[in-house]
């Protein structure tokens, strides 16, 4: 580590971390983004396999699905058939016990 340090310290004239320059680099640039973001309105049933697939990207899909988190994309599959015209089937929860109508055990 004195040795990097030393480097740095030759190199920039500094010895104070440099965090912005640490880390792996991203996998998927900003033209994957934008591609991505093209496929999904084209196409916007793609897995995240599919994706990965049609951008020759070599990382895994959860990267991308934290990218398109980032992008503000939800990659949530909705139904897509059309909403149903004759409506709610039930009314709701049944009641308790027979058809019958309620009867009261007091003497009236």
């Amino acid at each position: 580590m004195v040795k990097k340090l030393l480097q740095q310290r030759r190199h920039t004239g500094n010895i104070a971390p440099r965090h912005r320059f640490a880390g792996r680099k991203p996998m998927i640039g900003s033209s994957h983004r934008a591609q991505m973001r093209a496929l999904l309105t084209k196409k916007s049933d793609l897995t995240l396999r599919e994706l990965r697939q049609h951008l020759s990207l070599r990382c895994s899909v959860q990267a991308i699905h934290v990218v398109l988190i980032k992008m503000g994309l939800t990659y949530k599959k909705r139904l897509s058939a059309p909403a149903n015209k004759t409506g709610r089937t039930s009314r709701g929860r049944a009641n308790s016990g027979g058809g019958a109508k309620a009867v009261s055990i007091r003497p009236s």
